[in-house]
């Protein structure tokens, strides 16, 4: 069975599952057909076939859970220092810019923990941590300030006055003409 992006499964849903595939173990052991397994515990041929193939090969360890699939997580004290480096800045890590980006904070944990992380990751540990992402004001270099307002108060009122019409408007779709 196939489960949603990232498995899905809590602890506790995954222990459910082991138990499960244990009560097959036993089953496998009193010599019990692979159908006859699957309609008592409500699970797939296929799913006791390959867990049969496990036993089988590495016995009763080949069945059990290996655990949560997920990313090594940080501990608390690896994270408050996370904080305490992304408080002094990416200056002081050496990128141009005082602006943090997912790809540099993705980075920066690589660098301090040896700990390899997804963009997408990243971000849900920030956001799990209280950060938030902010949205930076993008100006052009060669922008002058000075001309911009200029423009405003002079050509854009111009530009943006209301359109009147020579001659009385017709709310019909046909053209006066046509009629």
């Amino acid at each position: 069975m196939r489960y949603a992006q990232g498995g899905g499964l809590t602890d506790a849903e995954r222990a459910a599952r082991e138990r499960i595939r244990l009560q097959a173990a036993e089953r496998f052991e009193g010599g019990e057909k692979n159908r006859e397994i699957a309609a008592g515990l409500r699970v797939s041929e296929r799913s006791v076939e390959r867990w049969r193939r496990a036993w089988r090969e590495r016995g009763e360890a080949g069945i059990l859970s290996k655990g949560s699939p997920g990313r090594p997580r940080l501990s608390s004290v690896q994270i408050a220092r996370l904080e305490r480096e992304l408080e002094r800045g990416p200056l002081v890590h050496g990128w141009a810019g005082q602006r943090w980006t997912l790809a540099r904070v993705k980075t920066l944990i690589g660098r301090l923990f040896h700990v390899s992380y997804t963009v997408e990751g990243t971000w849900r540990l920030l956001k799990r941590h209280g950060w938030s992402w902010q949205q930076p004001t993008r100006r052009a270099i060669e922008r002058d300030d000075a001309a911009v307002e200029l423009w405003k108060k002079e050509v854009w009122p111009r530009v943006g006055a209301v359109r009147r019409r020579a001659t009385a408007g017709w709310s019909s779709r046909m053209r006066p003409a046509s009629r």
